[in-house]
C-alpha cells in the first residue's frame, strides 16, 4: 500500500464519525467488553473455482460447463472468460497471505469437480487435482484458516452434460455422489464445514427456465434458446439436485461423519421477498415466492417435501420422491448457507393482475417480483444495477430461515457489494471503496440484531476476497476487497481491507479483554 493510500485510510479511519458508520465493534446491549458474534465466529471471505482459480486445462484439469460457456459469442457482456480468472491456481500463496493480513479464520472455496474427476466416473482421478487442494488445505491450516468447502459452485464436468445431459438425468445422482465420496476421503480429515451445492436455486432457474447460464435450455417467454422447456426441466434439474445432495449427505452421516467430526450442509441464494402493501393478499404471495425460490430446495433437505404452495399450484407436474428417496431426506443438513445481497417487493397476482415480469407466471408462484414501490428503489441503488442496500433484509432472511427451520445453524456464506469497472478511472479511486465498506457494516450489524433476536448464527464471509470472474458481467463488476489489475493480476488492498481487518480484531480484542 502506497504513501497515498495510507494517507487515505488514516483520514478515512481517523474522521469515521463523519464519514463511515461503523468504525466501532458492534457489541451486546448494555455491554462494551463483549463482541455481538461468538468468540469462534467465523470471519472469512469466498471465492469459487471457476471465478479464481484459471488454470482451466492445466495438470490433467477436464473442462467443465462454464469452460464451453463462456467460450461462446454474447455470452459474457465483455466477452472474456475464466480461463486464466485471477490465476489463484499458481498464486495461492500469495492469497493465502493477503488472507492472513486481513486476520479471517476461515476461507470459503469450492473444489472444481473437472480437476478432480476430468470425465466424472467415467474416467481416472486426476492426481494433479487432489495435490492441488491439498497443499491448500494444508497451507491454510498452517495460518490457522479454517477451509469452507463447496463441491459444486455452478460447475460440473463437460463429459457428464455431453454423456446425459447432467441435472436432467438421474445418472448425476451417480456421479455426484461418487465425487463427493472421493473428496471426503482425500480431504475429510482435514476439512470440518462441506457445502453440497452452492445456489442451486439459480442453477435451475437460470440454466433451465431462463437459460441464461449453462447449459442454456428454456423454452417461450422465458428466453431465447434453441432447446429445452422452461416449465418442466427447472424442477426435473432440482429435483436430481435434491437427491444428489441426499445422497452426498447420507454417505458422510454413514462413512465419514463420526470420524472426520465436519458438518456438512447447503447453500441458498437467499433474496428478501417483502410485500409491497399490508393486503393479506400480497403477504401471501410474498410467502408463496419464497416457497418457489428458497423453500423449493431447503424443505425437501430439511423438512423432507416440497413446499405446500408448489404442490398446490403445480400439483402432478412437481416431480415426487421415492419412499426411499424420502428416507433419506430426513437426514436432512447441518447447517444452512446464506448468500444475500440484495431485496425486493412482492405483488400477488392471483387476485390482481400483474404485468409481465419476474415471478407472474404459475411456474413462479404467480407472484410479480419489483425493486420500486410507487416509483422508489427499496433500499439504497447501488453501483451494480440488481443490488440495493438494504440491511433489514438479511435480518429478515435469517429471522425466516430461524422460524421455519427450527433455528438451524447459519452463514452468512456471501455478502457484499461491487463496483462497476472503469478503465478511465485511476487505482486510488477504485481502492477508495466507502461504498462497500458501508455496505459490510450496515449488513454486519442487521446480522447482529438478528443474533440478538436468537438466531443460531455462526459465521459471516464477505464476497469477495478478489475482483474476480463474475459470471455473465465478466471483468466489469469487481467485488474484491482486494484490487486485481487484470493484465497484471496484481492484488492491491482496498480502504475495505483495512476495516475489516480492524473489524475483525476489535472482535478478538473484546473477547480477550472479557476472558481476562
Amino acid at each position: 500500500m502506497d504513501h497515498f493510500i495510507l494517507f487515505q485510510a488514516f483520514f478515512v479511519f481517523g474522521f469515521c464519525s463523519s464519514i463511515l458508520v461503523y468504525c466501532n465493534p458492534i457489541s451486546v446491549k448494555g455491554s462494551s467488553d463483549i463482541s455481538q458474534f461468538a468468540r469462534n465466529f467465523l470471519f472469512g471471505a469466498a471465492s469459487s473455482a471457476y471465478q479464481f482459480e484459471g488454470a482451466f486445462s492445466t495438470d490433467g484439469k477436464g473442462l467443465n460447463n462454464w469452460d464451453i460457456f463462456a467460450h461462446k459469442p454474447g455470452k459474457i457482456v465483455d466477452g472474456s472468460n475464466g480461463d486464466v480468472a485471477v490465476d489463484q491456481y499458481h498464486q495461492y500463496l500469495e492469497d493465502l497471505h493477503l488472507m492472513d493480513y486481513v486476520g479471517i479464520n476461515s476461507y470459503r472455496f469450492s473444489i472444481s469437480w473437472a480437476r478432480i474427476l476430468p470425465g466424472g466416473r467415467f474416467g481416472l482421478v486426476n492426481q494433479a487435482g487432489v495435490d492441488y487442494y491439498n497443499k491448500v488445505i494444508d497451507a491454510l491450516l498452517q495460518r490457522g484458516i479454517e477451509p469452507f468447502v463447496t463441491l459444486s459452485h455452478y460447475d460440473i464436468p463437460q463429459e457428464l452434460e455431453d454423456r446425459y445431459g447432467a441435472w436432467l438425468s438421474a445418472e448425476v445422482q451417480k456421479d455426484f455422489k461418487y465425487y463427493a465420496d472421493l473428496c471426503f476421503k482425500f480431504f475429510g480429515a482435514r476439512v470440518k464445514y462441506w457445502v453440497t451445492f452452492n445456489e442451486p436455486n439459480v442453477v435451475a432457474i437460470r440454466g433451465y427456465r431462463s437459460g441464461t447460464y449453462p447449459p442454456s435450455r428454456c423454452s417461450g417467454a422465458f428466453g431465447n434458446c434453441s432447446v429445452g422447456d422452461s416449465e418442466k426441466e427447472p424442477f426435473t434439474a432440482a429435483h436430481n439436485m435434491i437427491i444428489s445432495h441426499s445422497a452426498a449427505v447420507s454417505l458422510y452421516r454413514a462413512k465419514y461423519q463420526k470420524e472426520q467430526g465436519g458438518n456438512i450442509g447447503v447453500i441458498m441464494n437467499a433474496m428478501w421477498l417483502e410485500p409491497i402493501s399490508n393486503s393479506s393478499e400480497d403477504k401471501v404471495a410474498a410467502e408463496r415466492a419464497l416457497a418457489f425460490y428458497m423453500n423449493w430446495f431447503l424443505d425437501p433437505m430439511i423438512l423432507g417435501k416440497y413446499p405446500a404452495e408448489m404442490n398446490h399450484i403445480l400439483g402432478s407436474d412437481l416431480p415426487a420422491f421415492s419412499k426411499k428417496e424420502i428416507e433419506n431426506l430426513k437426514n436432512g443438513v447441518d447447517f444452512v448457507g446464506i448468500n444475500h445481497y440484495t431485496s425486493f417487493y412482492i405483488k400477488d397476482c392471483i387476485y390482481s393482475a400483474c404485468e409481465p415480469g419476474p415471478g407472474v407466471s404459475k411456474i413462479e408462484g404467480l407472484a410479480f417480483r419489483t425493486a420500486q414501490k410507487d416509483g422508489v428503489c427499496i433500499g439504497q441503488p447501488t453501483a451494480v444495477d440488481w443490488i440495493n442496500a438494504y440491511p433489514q433484509g438479511l435480518e429478515n432472511t435469517v429471522m425466516y430461515i430461524k422460524e421455519r427451520y427450527n433455528n438451524i445453524p447459519m452463514f452468512i456464506t456471501e455478502n457484499g457489494v461491487g463496483q462497476q469497472d472503469n478503465p478511465n478511472s485511476t487505482i486510488e479511486a477504485s481502492i477508495n471503496d466507502v461504498e462497500r465498506i458501508n455496505y459490510i457494516g450496515n449488513y454486519l450489524d442487521a446480522l447482529s440484531r438478528a443474533i440478538r433476536k436468537g438466531a443460531n448464527v455462526r459465521g459471516y464471509f464477505a464476497w469477495s476476497l478478489l475482483d474476480n470472474f463474475e459470471w455473465l458481467s465478466g471483468y466489469t463488476t469487481r467485488f474484491g476487497l482486494y484490487h486485481v489489475n487484470m493484465v497484471t493480476l496484481k492484488r492491491t488492498a482496498r480502504l475495505s481491507v483495512t476495516w475489516y481487518k480492524q473489524f475483525i480484531a476489535n472482535h478478538t480484542a473484546s473477547w480477550n479483554a472479557w476472558a481476562g
